[in-house]
This record gives C-alpha cells, sequence and structure tokens, in this order.
C-alpha cells in the first residue's frame, strides 16, 4: 500500500512538473491582490488561469508599483529566470512605473534603460527555452471634456512594439485594445471597469474611492478576455501550446 502510494504521489508530481507555466512579469495593473474575498481590485493577470485548462499553470509574478528597473533591481527577474523551464511562457507588460521621472529607483527612458531591460527579459526567457510575449500597458480611464480618451504613456508603447519587432518576439497591443474598451464604456460607464466607489458603499473603501488607472473584477477579466483572444489571433507556432489550452 505505502509503494502504491509513494508512486502515485511520484506520477503526480511528474505530471505537474511537466505542466506549461506561464509567468507574468509586471506591475499593479496585471498583478494579485491581497484580501480578495472583500478587496474589489484586481489584476488582469489575477484572473487569467479562468481562461485555461489544467495543461496550463499560471505564475503571476507581478507586483504593484515595479518598473522593469526596480523588478531586476530587486532580483524578482532572477527569481523568475532560475525556475523557467523550456515550453514555459513569459508574459511582459511594464510602463506605468517606468514613466516615474521623480523617482531614481524606477524611472527608465523609454529608448535607453527600458528598452534594454525589455531586451533582456526577451533573450533570457529564449535562453532558457521559454517564450516571451511583450504587451503595451493597459490605458489609464482618462477621458477629456470631450469624451476623447487621453494616451498617458508617452513613447513606452511605442518602444515595446519597436522591441517585439526587431527581437520577433509576439506583441498584444493592450494599450491599444483597452482603449477600444474604455470607449466602448464611454466617459461614464466606463467606471465599471475601474475602482469608483462612493463612500460607504463598499466595507473596503469606506472613504470611497476613485481610481482610473486599477481595474475591479468586471474590468480586469474584460481584459484577461482581450489577452486571450489576442493570444488565439497570434500567428506563431510557438503559441501552439498556449492556444491548445484555451478553455473553449
Amino acid at each position: 500500500m505505502k509503494y502504491r502510494i509513494l508512486l502515485l504521489l511520484i506520477l503526480s508530481l511528474n505530471c505537474l512538473a511537466q505542466k506549461t507555466t506561464i509567468y507574468s512579469i509586471g506591475d499593479s495593473t496585471m498583478a494579485n491582490k491581497i484580501k480578495p474575498e472583500v478587496n474589489p481590485e484586481r489584476g488582469w493577470g489575477q484572473m487569467l488561469s479562468s481562461f485555461f485548462n489544467d495543461e496550463v499553470n499560471v505564475d503571476n509574478r507581478a507586483v504593484n508599483g515595479r518598473s522593469s528597473r526596480s523588478f531586476i533591481n530587486e532580483k524578482r527577474w532572477d527569481s523568475v529566470y532560475k525556475v523557467l523551464k523550456p515550453g514555459d511562457y513569459v508574459f511582459i507588460q511594464f510602463g506605468h512605473n517606468d514613466e516615474k521621472f521623480a523617482d531614481s529607483t524606477r524611472y527608465t527612458n523609454p529608448h535607453t534603460s527600458y528598452r534594454h531591460n525589455l531586451i533582456r527579459f526577451v533573450n533570457e526567457s529564449r535562453e532558457k527555452g521559454a517564450i516571451p510575449i511583450l504587451f503595451s500597458s493597459i490605458v489609464r480611464r482618462n477621458f477629456n471634456e470631450n469624451g476623447v480618451l487621453i494616451a498617458t504613456h508617452g513613447e513606452y508603447p511605442l518602444e515595446t512594439r519597436l522591441v517585439a519587432q526587431d527581437y520577433k518576439v509576439p506583441f498584444i497591443d493592450l494599450e491599444y485594445y483597452t482603449e477600444l474598451l474604455e470607449m466602448s464604456y464611454g466617459p461614464e460607464k466606463s467606471k465599471k471597469l475601474h475602482l469608483h466607489y462612493k463612500a460607504g458603499e463598499i466595507p473596503y473603501y469606506p472613504e470611497g474611492k476613485e481610481d482610473n488607472t486599477h481595474l475591479c473584477v468586471e474590468g480586469a477579466t474584460e481584459v484577461a478576455q482581450l489577452v486571450v483572444n489576442q493570444i488565439k489571433l497570434l500567428d506563431s507556432p510557438l503559441l501552439a501550446k498556449l492556444k491548445n489550452a484555451i478553455n473553449k
């Protein structure tokens, strides 16, 4: 009996080891949030696992407040690199905090250090046989008085696209697709995608909340759905395993 239990355990661990893993690296718009039983905030990477079957494991390493610079300097990228195995995927989305020009621990010039950090993520993922996918940052809900959604990310999305082109990396333009999403809801209804609560409306924000950058459950789910939709459309044999694991 003990032998059979041990054998089953070994087989189970072996199956788990063979699973394809998606490692998500990025900032708060992607990250897992604390106290999900009461906290309405979600990162879109937090919602990804529900779109894939058991053949894929989502390991979301994105962290609030991180830029490509601080993610590297805090050794967070090293911790991912060490465990990457052939056939894994690395979802890469930075930019929101790379823009923080008043913070030397996070700011990156989009055309120099930001670009080179992205190239490092790509090259080192490939060294381990993993498959990188680059994402531009999701938009902020930033409508002007005429109902026009105004971009806030400067040159970072462009540089992400250029790295993807130069290094032949699958690229999902989340800035564009989330722009379409926000505009489809419009200036007022798009609040439903973010964290807009009146004082006393929910216990987690007793004094209310107005946050046009981060996502609620509905918004994060919508963005994760956009990601999955675009994965289906990407024309790359490298993504076959990922596409096959998407829930029908």
